[in-house]
């Protein structure tokens, strides 16, 4: 239903214009501009910290605080280096280690780099889950990230380059990790950074850039619906001759649209639709043509669910911009290995939408608490099938209780499974649910209930609203 909850965060820099009267001068003055403002300082850590300030280290939510310090009796070819002690998965003060390095003050202009460089070493072989830089907690407007980093006990150097960095004029954030204990049966391990710095290597390969992963990937949306250009990656080879995968953020490269009338798309890969038709996205990256694209088809004017009427008084919200929500785990678990589900969701005009394609089953969780039902009386959801519906077209609506334990597997949970198909199920309408806990002789208890799980699909689309137990 319309979410009537709008933020709005902005920011605008605006530079005088300057008239240049010598037109002998070789040096553009807006370049000086930048290089009087903005240093170029390429060390973030070389047995110290260097020009990052005295406040620059902010750890991610959930992350171990502590994990980080300077250890003054290991370095590469010296004797101090950066430490991450990665806490055991069950470390009360976190579960991770992760962290951002930002600089205090004015950033920095890296436009003479292509690469961000530092030596890493570990207690033990592990696998880093992510190093990067470009997130300073504002507009994270430039992140650049590699993934599942090999690691060993002995110093090595690793290589992240910079896609575009004509884009770095003044950049504050310097250095990103993030690492757990997944690898290691949540068991905490140490490993060491040194010789952070930015590099000229001269030797890396441009990279060639890819949006959606690189495949041709086609939605079809409505009218108000925006969508975003994902999967947006940049494969340069090393001086070492590998091939390193970059993740990108999206304002690293320029979009376009086929047929703006139908659909546009700003700087951030946003794309929203604007008329019945077909639109396809593509984009390029230092003027060389990104693979993959992403066609729009929109359809046309989207019809919203009904609008509940009960009061919120007498209802728990599971989703619904209508209500409340409680807090939820996830609105898609994607349970390996059979579930093939995966989510799309989607706002139009402010009204969220759950949209599950390729379909089979999908699992929404609200465990962290579970939920005290046994006020209500029924539980209701709003679904609309967009395509058509299959001879023997099932759909489950399958709700949990974990029992007076609370969690999954704890020998005390019950479920119960109804199940809907035509003429219940029509194409091209919502359908609106609600069943009775009467009707539900197979739940043991409703006092922690915990998840609600969809199936019977066919690898089709699934759109969901409003979920909720109401009496």
């Amino acid at each position: 239903m319309k979410n009537r909850k709008i933020n709005y965060l902005g920011k605008t820099l605006l530079l005088g214009l300057v008239l240049i009267t010598n037109l002998n001068c070789e040096r553009d003055l807006s370049d000086e501009a930048i290089d009087a403002t903005f240093a170029k300082t390429a060390e973030v850590f070389i047995d110290d910290f260097v020009g990052m300030g005295s406040d620059f280290y902010f750890p991610y939510g959930g992350s171990k605080a502590t994990a980080w310090s300077v250890d003054n009796t290991e370095g590469y070819n010296s004797t101090s280096s950066m430490r991450i002690d990665v806490p055991n998965a069950n470390d009360p003060e976190g579960s991770y280690a992760g962290a951002i390095l930002r600089v205090d003050g004015a950033g920095r202009n890296l436009t003479d780099y292509d690469a961000l460089t530092f030596y890493v070493k570990a207690s033990q072989g592990v696998v880093i889950g992510e190093f990067g830089f470009g997130e300073d907690f504002d507009q994270n407007k430039y992140m650049a990230t590699i993934t599942n980093v090999s690691v060993g006990t002995n110093w090595t150097k690793v290589i992240i380059p910079i896609p575009d960095a004509s884009k770095l004029t003044q950049e504050r954030g310097m250095f990103r990790y993030a690492a757990g204990s997944q690898g290691t049966n949540g068991f905490g391990y140490t490993f060491w950074i040194d010789e952070l710095k930015f590099e000229k290597l001269g030797t890396i390969a441009h990279g060639q850039a890819s949006i959606m992963n690189g495949n041709n990937i086609s939605e079809t949306t409505f009218v108000g619906v925006n969508s975003n250009v994902e999967g947006i990656i940049s494969t340069f080879n090393l001086p070492n001759g590998l091939n390193q995968v970059v993740n990108l953020s999206s304002a690293y490269l320029n979009y376009e649209s086929s047929n703006p009338a139908v659909a546009t798309v700003d700087a951030t890969g946003l794309v929203t639709s604007l008329s019945t038709g077909t639109a396809v996205i593509t984009a390029t990256i230092n003027g060389v043509d990104a693979t993959g694209s992403l066609t729009i088809n929109c359809v046309g004017t989207f019809v919203h669910a009904p609008e509940p009427q009960q009061n919120q008084a007498n209802v728990i919200s599971i989703f619904s911009d209508t209500y409340n929500n409680v807090p939820v785990n996830y609105y898609n678990g994607y349970w390996q290995p059979w579930q093939t589900t995966v989510s799309n969701d989607f706002s139009v005009n402010g009204d969220n939408i759950l949209n599950y394609t390729i379909f089979n089953f999908v699992g929404i969780e609200f465990s962290s608490p579970t939920v005290d039902a046994t006020a209500m009386t029924h539980f209701h959801i709003d679904v609309f099938i967009p395509g058509p519906i299959a001879p023997g077209r099932e759909l489950r609506v399958i709700v949990v209780d974990f029992g007076a334990g609370g969690v999954f597997g704890g020998g005390d949970d019950t479920r119960h499974s109804t199940t809907f198909t035509a003429p219940t199920l029509v194409s091209q309408n919502w359908v609106s649910i609600d069943i009775p806990f009467a009707n539900m002789p197979n739940l043991a208890s409703r006092s922690h209930l915990a998840q609600i799980i969809l199936e019977g699909g066919d690898g089709s689309v699934l759109y969901a609203d409003n979920i909720y137990f109401y009496n």
